[in-house]
Order: C-alpha cells, then structure tokens, then sequence
C-alpha cells in the first residue's frame, strides 16, 4: 500500500494493517509525516512536531512483543497543546507561557502510548481555550476544508488535524463546546464524555468549576469509541440495541445567536434520516425545560475558571492577550462576589435526567452550531465585547451540556457542500449510544475536497 494511501485510513483499520504485519508503525508515522509536511505550511493545526521523536516513537510500537494485541497499535494521535507531552512545551495557545519542555506525560498521553498510539505533535488552540476559534500570537490555525475559513475552537488545531489526515485521532478539551465546534465545522466526529468519564488534564479533580471534559476528535465515530475505551478504561461497544428514541429539538438555549437556515436544515435533516435508515429511530420533537439564566451561569465559570488559570499557570501576565486579561479580571470579581453555584448545575443536570425518563427519550437531537465559522485569522486586534459577540452567537448550543455535565457527540452532516454538524445529547453513561446514532449519519456524508477520505480497510 502506498504511504499516501496510509492517512486515508480510519484508526480501526490502521491497527488492522499493523495487527495483521501489512505495515509498521513506522510506516504509517511516515505517511502522516508527509502529509504534515504538504499541508501544515498552509493549515497551521500543529504547535509544535519532531518528526525524528515521531519516528523513533512509532519504532518503540513495532518493536513491543504486544504489538498485536494493542488497541491502538501505529496509530497517529494529535494531542492539543493544554496537556503535557514529554519533550514539548505546553503552551496553552499563548506567548505567555513558558517555553521549557514537560518533563512527563500527561496521564491521559500515557494512555494512548500504552496502548500503542504515536503522537505525531501538539496542536494549536486560543490563548487558555477560552474561544471558539483557532487563532492566537502563536498563530492562525485554517479549516482543511476550505482554508479562507477558521476550524473553530478551541480544541481547532486537533480538529483541523483529523480532517486534512495529518492525524488519525487527536485528543481535545471541552468546556463549553471546544471539542463540538470544531468537529462540526471541520466535518469530523468529536466527543465531549460525561462528567468523570475521562480523566481531566494534569490530574485535577475539575476544570473551569466542573465544565471541561477531555475527549476524541476522529473521522468516524467508531474511531471516536476506539479512543473512548482508551482513555476512559472502559468499553465502548456501538452495537446498541434500537431503535433510538430521539427528541429533536432546534429550540436556542441561550438568548444570543440566531439559528442559520443551514444548521436548522440539518438537524431536521438527520432526524428525517435516522428515521428512516437502519434501526428505524423514533422521533419525536420536544424542547428541553431550558431554565432561564442557563447562559450567565456558564459565563461565571467560564470567566472564574479562566481567572484561576491564569493565576496558576506558570505565565507572565504581561504577555496575555489583552482579552483573556479581560476575562481573568472579571473572573475573579465574579469569584469574591458571585461565586458559581454548584447546586445551579446539579439542579439543571437531574432535571434533564428527568426530562429523558419522562419523555421516554434516548437522546437530544439538534444543531451543534448556529452559523458559519469566522474567516481565518479575522478575530485578531478585536476588543473583549467584539470578540465575545461574535463567538458567542455562533456557539450558544454546547454550553448548556458542560454545566449538566451529559455526554454529547458532534456527527458530521453536510448541507449545501458544507460541513455544519449536528449534536447528539444523552443521560449519563449513554456515550457508545450517541456514537452508533452518529455512525449512522456518517455513512451517508461524502468527504469534501480538502479532507481526508474515510476509508476502513485496504
């Protein structure tokens, strides 16, 4: 099989090649080794890669007695640059931070190198994923499927990874949508796990006052479930008994942002096919018991959580980007005078749980964005208010979902040619249902120009 075939294939069927002694290791680190040198100069998704470690890393895997029994065995994983990777810098997306190498993995890195992974390098994200778009003094990261445009953020250099075949998989962060954005805008499968069902970054017992989660970013969702399994400990089988009970539901949760026929069209457009095709979903529409002041309830930890940040990172302040400076600053007013309250995001959390058994739904069904994304590197020089605007009405569909705490997934979905996305939202422990509804969808989207092909097996 020729190299350039290599990074056409899924994670599943890679492991497949190396399993059965078809390729190496080496081999396939090659083939994306080339691919990120054709096309980063232009995409911008890697931070930083050393195709030498790269090599010798994916030497490590053909050299293990275990090889062919790993569940990951060769197969190049991107990792955002907010966790460490031995031998890099973590920069967090900002000149801010230091440039001295992590001395050690990242327990969730130790994971996948366990299992076989290679890590192909870091990737590109905002100053402390506090947006949802790629951009930053470190640079601008473009969207593979057409590069004039943002991938989305934050976790937007992972995303943008995956869909130019640069990675197989690659690992993101998520407190507000930063796994969902960019898979929605870069046409890929992207999870966000439940509260506890992944590991967080550095070890810490919660992230931006209980929102972040640590999840894959892959071109089809049983990659997604491969990767899952890694990181959680656990399985993830799709073959779920069905049908689905859907509730679809366009309805904004947040007051700003203002739905694009497109994104509407989407959603009813995979309820309409997971309706009719294998498995025969029962759909229903039904909105969710939205409480009011769910938005100004994400925002305070939002802006508390970048505050502590900011203040824990080994940073000079002097070097933030006068934004995230902004948000620190209130974030810690918001910490002395209005301090986020737990018992707000667990009272929406079991009244969703309710919502579900109530209704005899399975999952949520709806848009995973409102627009289109921002046009490449257009977000800089902007204000505070500017920036918060024109992101925030874009993105008003994922927050809700990091302050329950539920699981959701983003399943590609094309309308006009263009990459738009769905989101599917469950009760806790519902991962591997949500990924066989968007292993359903997936089957029925065409690889755009510009992305990589999803292909199982040679």
């Amino acid at each position: 099989m020729e190299d350039a075939d290599l990074t056409t294939l899924t994670a599943a069927g890679i492991v497949e090649r190396v399993h059965d002694g078809r390729s190496s290791a080496v081999e396939v680190a090659r083939a994306h080794l080339v691919r990120i040198a054709e096309r980063d100069p232009e995409i911008g998704a890697f931070q930083a890669h050393d195709p030498q470690r790269v090599l010798a890393e994916a030497g490590g895997v053909d050299s293990r007695a275990d090889r062919f029994a790993l569940p990951l065995a060769g197969v190049p994983v991107a990792i955002k640059d907010c966790v460490d990777v031995a031998g890099y810098p973590t920069r967090h997306g900002s000149a801010a931070t230091s440039t001295e190498p992590a001395r050690r993995d990242d327990e969730l890195v130790k994971r996948l190198r366990a299992a076989g992974a290679v890590v192909v390098g870091k990737t590109r994200m905002p100053e402390l994923a506090v947006w949802g778009f790629t951009q930053s003094a470190l640079g601008v990261t473009r969207n593979p499927l057409d590069p004039a445009l943002d991938p989305g953020g934050s976790s937007g250099g992972s995303a943008a990874a995956v869909a130019a075949g640069m990675a197989a998989l690659a690992l993101g962060t998520d407190g507000g949508g930063s796994i969902r954005i960019p898979a929605a805008y870069c046409g890929i499968v992207g999870l966000k796990p439940g509260t506890g069902v992944v590991p967080l970054p550095g070890g810490a017992e919660e992230h931006w006052c209980g929102l972040s989660a640590a999840g894959p970013l892959a071109r089809t969702a049983g990659d997604a479930a491969l990767m899952l399994a890694v990181l959680s400990g656990g399985a993830c089988d799709l073959d779920v008994p069905g049908p689905a009970r859907i509730a679809l539901s366009v309805r904004n949760p947040s007051p700003v942002g203002k739905l694009h026929p497109d994104h509407r069209a989407a959603a009813v457009g995979a309820a309409a096919r997971l309706r009719a095709g294998p498995g025969g979903a029962v759909v229903t529409l039904a909105d969710p018991p939205y409480p009011r002041g769910l938005t100004s309830q994400w925002m305070r930890r939002w802006h508390t959580g970048v505050a502590r940040d900011v203040a824990a990172l080994d940073l000079d302040p002097s070097r933030l980007d006068r934004r995230t400076a902004v948000i620190a600053r209130k974030g810690r007013r918001f910490g002395l005078l209005t301090r986020p309250r737990p018992a707000a995001a667990r009272a929406w959390r079991a009244q969703m749980i309710a919502w579900f058994d109530e209704g005899g739904h399975d999952m949520l069904l709806g848009p995973a964005v409102a627009g289109p994304p921002v046009r490449a590197g257009s977000m800089a020089g902007r204000g505070y208010l500017s920036t918060l605007r024109i992101s925030a009405a874009r993105v008003p569909f994922t927050q809700a979902w990091n302050l329950a705490g539920l699981p959701a997934v983003v399943a590609p979905v094309l309308v006009g040619g263009r990459a738009v996305g769905v989101q599917l939202v469950g009760r806790p422990g519902s991962e591997a249902a949500l990924l066989a509804a968007a292993a359903r969808l997936e089957q029925q989207v065409v690889p755009m120009a510009g992305a990589a092909p999803r292909r199982s097996y040679a």
